[in-house]
């Protein structure tokens, strides 16, 4: 598998979050391919970030991480636009993300721009 850099899982990282940061990588990039949006968009991953929220799954109640996606659009990096997708598109895969990838039961999108956000999380 490809290394994951350690400024998508900000704080502490281990082969847990390692192994669940690249299932939901994985899983993102696909369903942008499948889209195709993946050549529309300049930058786009997952961050798996340190905060666990309560949420519920089936009759039971959670404690699970937080992932954050991110993509923008650029022509030279040093200006960045979140990409607009649809509300089905983030829907399908935040459904995605929270079925198949254990430890996540929330996940947020990134509509920073740069500047005066930057493009990745650190």
């Amino acid at each position: 598998m490809p290394f994951v850099s350690p400024i998508r899982i900000p704080g502490a990282a281990d082969k847990t979050k390692l192994d669940m940061l690249r299932k939901a990588d994985k899983i993102y990039l696909d369903e942008l391919r499948a889209a195709k949006l993946y050549d529309d968009i300049w930058q786009a991953f997952a961050v798996l970030l340190p905060v666990q929220t309560v949420g519920v799954m089936g009759d039971s109640r959670t404690y699970e991480y937080v992932l954050g996606l991110r993509a923008v659009t650029s022509s030279d990096g040093m200006t960045a636009d979140y990409y607009p997708f649809s509300h089905d598109f983030l829907a399908r895969v935040a459904t995605r993300l929270i079925n198949e990838v254990q430890g996540i039961n929330r996940v947020v999108y990134d509509i920073t721009s740069k500047p005066p956000g930057t493009i990745e999380w650190e």
